[in-house]
């Protein structure tokens, strides 16, 4: 699901500066060609955001689950919990992203154009809509780990020491 909004990015891209979409709305330039180093940028920070955003919603949604929730519980809990912290990140990211496209440097509007699209359908439709339909569809099988795994993740915290009675 991660290198889905970097695909949509990359189509926004191809869209905006190579088709002439929203260009005038936008006054980004029409170019011939998308800037091979944006893309070069724009894939790992884009699949980083979407895994923070990830890791942050699915750690929530195994937190309730190890507390006995059923897996739809564990599921809508971990979004309830979540999602507006992801949202409001999003939306931030967003704006402050966006305002590269008032620059008069092409590399800097494909930039912001491509980052904001891939964050705003990670955080909308990729996290609000597949990941959820995804965790429900596959049941117990999300919580599945083989055996060698499950033991290094599993590990117990250690009760912590009452600074008072250490030496």
């Amino acid at each position: 699901m991660d290198l889905t909004s970097i695909a949509v990015a990359y189509g926004a891209l191809v869209l905006v500066f190579r088709f002439g979409m929203g260009s005038s709305i936008l006054g980004t330039y029409r170019l011939d060609q998308i800037e091979a180093w944006v893309l070069v940028f724009l894939f790992p920070v884009l699949f980083g955001l979407s895994m923070d955003y990830e890791v942050f919603i699915v750690s929530r949604m195994r937190e309730a689950k190890l507390h006995g929730a059923t897996n739809n519980e564990a599921i809508v809990e971990g979004l309830a919990h979540t999602g507006g912290v992801v949202t409001a990140a999003a939306i931030i990211l967003v704006g402050a992203l966006g305002g590269l496209v008032n620059g008069h440097f092409a590399g800097l509007q494909e930039i912001g154009i491509g980052l904001a699209f891939g964050i705003l359908i990670d955080a909308t439709i990729i996290r609000g809509l597949l990941l959820p339909s995804t965790m429900v569809l596959l049941g117990r099988w999300n919580w599945w780990l083989p055996a060698g795994l499950a033991r290094i993740v599993n590990v117990k915290a250690s009760p912590l020491e009452d600074r008072e009675t250490r030496p």
